[in-house]
């Protein structure tokens, strides 16, 4: 996109809110497909209202374009079960492998897919039309897992699920069962229930049943099941507005209550009290979800945050240690707010090595150099996340503890920022 057009925050903004739009039009066209036209609408309406939505909607990352492929890519396997053809089953390959492409995780919704079919019933040639798919889409996956594996360290960070995420997990799913009830009968080729609630329960699920083995569960790799979850509102707004038609005043006032009761259930409560900001977006009756979330304390990783709290504790001389190294990444919103001070880790950076986070010393030479100070400035992981295990993070966090004591902390966004000095230098 850069190459293109350097349009600073705008370029980099921009993709994720027009795949926002495209994924929002594709549901429109998935619930008009599948349950009538107001269904579609109203579908297409709660997508971008759903606060993960919104939060992606507005990050220059892959998430909300994974979304929007995975919208289309739906909407391509209902057409190719209702009228099966070669370009079809291409078209939805092709497109489905690009998501996966973005973001490996999104051949989870690969899987919800092969549900989906198995609950239409479709012919055989039409199930072995879509395995023949199913597996080009895992050939050309294998290459990036082949090499994905080799870097596996970049998810370490990730930890096991808290009691706000596993609440989550649970609440979302069942009030997507409750809506399923409403849905209509099928008006293509599959029920609007047999597709939306693989989508929105499958990903999430079989990455919740990593966590005992490797903690991956993160709610953004599995955003696009939110398109389950709209499908599924659509669905129950639908059959409330066919109830108050023609009903009385008391029954109209029954679904308008029961209505802004759906509406309710699209703000994350459990959520939004795990983060920063959480106050505001636990008062969405009073502050519109949307504006909490277009707010700085909303951002979980404010690098201009982060840097101004390191420039307000540091002092002259003193050195900085990032722990771990990844979160140098920090750095490159505002790199020279860090320019006074001295990475001790560090052999080259970002540029110098093509690397996001730079390479650093081996650990005699970290051990040596965090000896020569009196004060070091430790930018590090929030209290809670699992401690890199390999051998230069370890022989951080044993130099500090063992030569200097902790002076103090404090946690901004998701960094933890902590001034360590040697005894009695506090």
């Amino acid at each position: 996109m850069f190459g293109l057009w350097d349009g600073g925050l705008v370029a980099l903004r921009l993709p994720s809110v027009l795949a926002v739009a495209a994924a929002a039009v594709g549901v429109i066209r998935l619930g008009q497909r599948l349950a009538g036209t107001w269904t579609g609408l109203l579908a297409g309406l709660v997508l971008p209202l759903l606060p993960p939505v919104q939060r992606y909607a507005q990050e220059g990352r892959s998430y909300a374009l994974i979304c929007a492929l995975i919208t289309w890519a739906s909407c391509l396997l209902v057409s190719s079960l209702s009228r099966p053809g070669r370009r079809g089953w291409v078209a939805y390959g092709a497109v489905i492998l690009t998501a996966c492409l973005l973001h490996e995780f999104a051949v989870l919704m690969l899987v919800a897919h092969g549900v989906a079919v198995f609950r239409a019933r479709s012919a055989r040639p039409v199930t072995r039309a879509w395995r023949i798919a199913a597996g080009g889409v895992l050939v050309g996956l294998l290459p990036l897992a082949a090499f994905s594996t080799t870097q596996s360290a970049q998810v370490d960070w990730i930890g096991t699920p808290d009691a706000g995420e596993v609440l989550g997990f649970v609440a979302t799913p069942l009030l997507g069962v409750a809506f399923a009830r409403s849905a209509g009968r099928a008006r293509g080729p599959i029920t609007l229930s047999a597709l939306a609630l693989p989508l929105l329960i499958l990903p999430n699920t079989l990455l919740m049943l990593t966590s005992p083995l490797h903690p991956l569960y993160v709610d953004r790799y599995v955003l696009a099941s939110a398109i389950g979850f709209a499908l599924l509102a659509g669905s129950m707004l639908d059959r409330l507005r066919q109830s108050a038609r023609g009903a009385g005043t008391v029954h109209r006032v029954t679904c308008a209550v029961a209505l802004a009761m759906v509406l309710a259930t699209l703000v994350p409560v459990s959520t939004a009290l795990r983060k920063p900001g959480s106050r505001e977006m636990v008062l969405a009756t009073l502050v519109p979800v949307s504006t909490a979330l277009r707010k700085p304390g909303s951002r979980e990783n404010d690098a201009v945050a982060i840097a101004r709290a390191v420039q307000d504790v540091a002092e002259p001389g003193d050195a900085l240690l990032f722990m771990p190294s990844r979160r140098r990444v920090w750095t490159l919103a505002r790199p020279g707010s860090f320019r006074t001070l001295s990475d001790l880790a560090l052999e080259q950076t970002p540029v110098a090595s093509d690397t996001l986070f730079g390479t650093e010393l081996p650990t005699d030479r970290i051990r040596e150099r965090i000896l020569t100070r009196a004060r070091v400035i430790a930018v590090r992981d929030p209290e809670g996340q699992p401690l890199d295990a390999n051998a230069r993070e370890a022989v951080k966090r044993s130099t500090l503890d063992a030569y200097f004591e902790e002076c103090a902390s404090r946690t901004v966004t998701q960094a933890r920022i902590t001034v360590y000095a040697r005894p009695g230098h506090c």
